[in-house]
């Protein structure tokens, strides 16, 4: 298994260039805020991709990425040019990211509010419940590969996980990851060669 990306679910969100990006951000310093509505429009969907795999919740993903966003409005003007832009997004989300967890982990062990105390939906997951409309058989196999996908990714470390989704489903470099995760290159490589091994099993057959 060389890699994620064929069966990804990514929605690419047309980066351009630094170039770009950094026109945007000085355009947004000089009280250009529509270049701000520029950049998110570039990083959205990408934003979300990550925090829903990393997060492996729809309805968590969406707010973790609109928190990001909140941060990166805040934080903008004093970016200093010293990193590429996507390097230094990608950073804060993978932060908010990791605080989510912790939370929502937190939430859970604290408060069981769970749709599994009805027995008749036992087994479900939320969005199964909500649209119970009947679903075409090729839609539902891509719909169970890719929860066998995210349930994969979710028994993996945490770091390893992180970093198979950068590289194996939102395509950076091994460079890009360890300037993203401040981690050195040796040990990006490692995590990522036992996230593929550990994914390897798992997902024999799915991929």
């Amino acid at each position: 298994m060389s890699n994620l990306t064929n069966i990804s679910i990514s929605k690419t969100a047309g980066e351009g260039s630094a170039n770009d990006d950094n026109e945007l951000i000085n355009g947004f310093i000089r009280g250009d805020h529509s270049a701000f509505e520029n950049i998110v429009l570039r990083y959205q969907d990408r934003v979300f991709n990550i925090c829903f795999r990393l997060l492996g919740d729809r309805d968590e993903a969406e707010d973790s990425a609109q928190e990001v966003f909140i941060k990166v409005y805040r934080a903008l003007k004093g970016f200093r040019f010293k990193s590429s832009f996507y390097t230094w997004l990608y950073r804060i989300v993978i932060n908010t990211c990791k605080n989510r967890i912790k939370s929502v982990e937190y939430r859970s062990t604290k408060s069981r509010v769970s749709i599994d105390s009805d027995q008749e939906n036992r087994g479900n997951t939320i969005a199964d419940i909500v649209d119970q409309r009947p679903m075409p058989d090729k839609t539902l196999e891509q719909k169970q590969k890719m929860e066998r996908i995210q349930e994969a990714l979710n028994s993996l470390p945490p770091e390893q996980k992180t970093m198979i989704v950068l590289c194996d489903i939102e395509g950076l470099s091994y460079d890009e990851i360890a300037g993203i995760t401040k981690t050195r290159l040796g040990t990006v490589k490692s995590k990522i060669s036992r996230a593929r091994l550990g994914l390897r099993n798992k997902l024999e057959g799915i991929i």
